[in-house]
């Protein structure tokens, strides 16, 4: 029987001992599961941003400190948003933020360039 992989206190900023790898320029992560679906944090330093991208499957995000932005809008801490399948969007976070996200399919970068 596979043992459940429990992350504890992540509201309360349990994600911060954690060893987060790069992920993009200003962007890093710490997976928690790879494959499909892939889970993991990102954690955003403030003015750090995401080129533009396309979703081939829902992507799920709960942000759990700072805020992070889109072009349909600015999400604070607390805030779910889910990404539809055939959305797209860049990202950015001008404070900085910690996320946690699930992918359903892989994202497929539709522009190299920044915000």
């Amino acid at each position: 029987m596979l043992e459940p992989l429990a992350l504890e206190g992540l509201l309360d900023g349990g994600w911060r001992d954690l060893a987060f790898a790069p992920f993009r320029d200003g962007v890093e992560i710490f997976p928690i599961q790879d494959g499909t679906p892939a889970l993991a944090l990102l954690r955003y330093a403030p003015g750090a941003a995401v080129p533009h991208h396309r979703h081939t499957g829902l992507e799920t995000i709960l942000v759990l400190d700072g805020a992070q932005t889109d072009e349909q809008g600015h999400y604070p801490t607390g805030t779910l948003v889910l990404n539809q399948p055939g959305s797209s969007h860049s990202v950015w976070s001008d404070e900085g933020c910690v996320v946690l996200i699930q992918w359903t399919a892989p994202i497929v970068f539709t522009s190299d360039l920044e915000r």
